[in-house]
């Protein structure tokens, strides 16, 4: 049995499985700079988790200037966001995610998100998935800028809960969200995954169980 005081929860590919819309976007952002689409590779290692600023940075060799950056960025999550909302059959939160919501409210056990997006997709997501019933908006931690990576995305979180990083569960859903999580200094990870990366993201430290919804999240605790 996992106990544990407080949650984070990543949000794209863990709340809300978006992963294809994301692809779509940087396809086309990838194109514009290096006249290619992105690689399998390069999706789990260099841009899943990873704050806008560091994907068009590794996509430009470093050469961007900071002007550039984020004309790309907020290109490409404006694409994003046009892909989600024309997709109307996918556009919900993961099965079970509020019903868990509403299971840690009745249990008085804090709970945020700690996400690589941006402000712009954040308030997308806010009132798209009316978070805001069940999180205090003072207390989301996205990329605002002044994150260097998702470890200190992570300890903010636990900061704004007031929960001690040792007693937190962090739901995550990629190795870049995995690897950060255990640097960020937790050891109850959750992973939301296809079932055929379970037996190796189970392998990675801090990792307690994995899972394809929220459906079966209780059998943890």
């Amino acid at each position: 049995m996992v106990d544990y005081k407080g949650v984070i929860f990543d949000f794209n590919g863990t709340l809300f499985f978006d992963n294809d819309k994301h692809i779509l976007a940087w396809n086309e952002v990838s194109r514009m700079i290096r006249g290619r689409d992105i690689t399998e590779q390069e999706l789990h290692e260099k841009f899943n988790g990873t704050p806008n600023e560091q994907i068009i940075r590794y996509m430009t060799n470093g050469k961007a200037a900071p002007g550039e950056i984020n004309r790309y960025s907020l290109l490409k999550e404006e694409l994003y966001r046009k892909y989600c909302k024309e997709d109307k059959n996918t556009f919900h939160l993961v099965d079970g995610a509020v019903n868990y919501f509403h299971w840690l409210q009745r249990r008085q056990i804090p709970f945020t998100i700690a996400s690589a997006s941006i402000r712009e997709n954040m308030d997308f997501f806010r009132e798209s998935f009316d978070l805001d019933r069940y999180i205090e908006p003072s207390k989301l931690v996205y990329d605002n800028g002044s994150y260097e990576n998702k470890v200190q995305m992570f300890q903010d979180a636990a900061v704004k809960l007031g929960v001690d990083m040792k007693d937190i569960l962090i739901i995550e859903d990629s190795l870049s969200g995995i690897v950060n999580a255990y640097a960020a200094g937790c050891d109850k990870i959750l992973v939301i995954c296809e079932k055929c990366r379970e037996k190796e993201y189970s392998m990675y430290p801090g990792v307690i169980g994995t899972m394809q919804t929220f459906e079966h999240i209780y059998d943890f605790f």
